[in-house]
């Protein structure tokens, strides 16, 4: 916990700040370098052109922390899984169906994955040193969920049919998807990043057993396995719409710093604070609105909370119809804030 402060620099004079997609759509010098490619894998792999985009929200807002520009599917894509990302459609992905489909993952990552750590290198050595790299993945049930699916839904019942009517077959794919996603990591903190945010956006559809069973526990796992190796870098949890979940998501998946949505009361998050590195939680609507309104919604938040132990940072990630404008001030605002 105090090593993720100690990242974020909060012996300083300001609220640590940076937001997820930071790096993306809203930002004019991110489509210029999207046009040049054919689609937005190509860009991820690209090792150089991902450090840049990854690069240019520090370069024009001096976040606190860059986070590596990527996708939480390229890992099951490393798996030789088939992954597309169309248009106006989003991500489209073979699905999977049954025990045989698990034959068709790879036993080794593809050397693909070797351009992910390659931008964490050249972004590492491009940052300044007062600012923090963030490595991250899809926590397992995201990532198999699109598996199931194909693609992202918003009922998830082919996916959570899957669990309950072929619990086995389920099992052996979190399996495996959680041990490469420790292999994953694994690499990316090999190659600089210091920090690791675990994306477990889609957590908030399952509870009871099922959250116990393919939250807590593959995440649990993650957490232990990267804690053996690296000890002292810091992870950071992001079960988005989990509810009255969150307390057990804390308590059980050993995580040193939890981002919070925006359907969480503030409360909540200054109760957390006490044990925990807290990060969030304003909705990112909110920036597609002016400056009065981001700035009540940022004292909202920023009067409850504590000095201690906070990371400012969205409820979910920035729209691609933001304006840039609203994010340089909403910067400027927190990092002046004074209670």
């Amino acid at each position: 916990m105090s090593n993720l402060i100690k990242l974020f620099h909060q012996e300083s004079s300001h609220i640590p700040i940076w937001l997820m997609r930071q790096a993306g759509r809203y930002l004019p010098e991110y489509m210029e370098v999207r046009s040049t490619v054919s689609d937005f894998l190509e860009l991820c792999y690209d090792s150089k052109k991902a450090a840049k985009v990854t690069l240019q929200p520090i370069d024009r807002f001096g976040f606190d922390a860059a986070i590596i520009f990527s996708d939480i599917l390229v890992l099951p894509h490393a798996l030789g899984w088939d992954v597309a990302f169309k248009k106006g459609e989003g991500p489209i992905l073979a699905k999977f169906k049954s025990e045989k489909d698990l034959l068709k993952l790879s036993d080794t990552l593809s050397s693909k994955i070797n351009n992910i750590y390659d931008t964490v290198s050249n972004v590492r050595n491009s940052l300044p040193k007062n600012v923090s790299l963030i490595g991250f993945a899809g926590s397992p049930w995201t990532v198999i969920s699109y598996m199931l699916e194909g693609k992202g839904k918003h009922d998830f019942s082919v996916s959570k049919s899957f669990l309950y009517n072929n619990h086995e077959t389920a099992l052996k794919l979190f399996d495996i998807i959680t041990s490469k996603t420790v292999e994953y990591l694994s690499g990316q903190i090999e190659a600089g990043a210091e920090i690791i945010q675990l994306f477990d956006s889609w957590s908030g559809v399952l509870n009871g057993h099922c959250y116990e069973e393919f939250i807590i526990k593959p995440t649990k796992k993650i957490v232990e396995s990267l804690k053996a190796k690296y000890p002292f870098v810091p992870i950071i949890g992001f079960p988005r719409g989990s509810g009255y979940n969150y307390d057990n998501y804390i308590k059980n998946t050993y995580i040193d710093g939890v981002g919070v949505d925006q359907y969480t009361p503030v409360s909540q998050m200054k109760k957390w604070q006490s044990n925990i590195v807290v990060q969030g939680n304003l909705d990112p609507v909110v920036l597609l609105t002016d400056k009065v309104k981001i700035k009540n919604a940022v004292d909202e938040i920023l009067y409850q909370v504590e000095d201690k132990n906070f990371i400012f940072n969205l409820g979910h990630g920035i729209m691609p119809n933001t304006d840039p404008k609203n994010v340089e001030y909403l910067v400027n605002y927190v990092r002046k804030f004074k209670k």
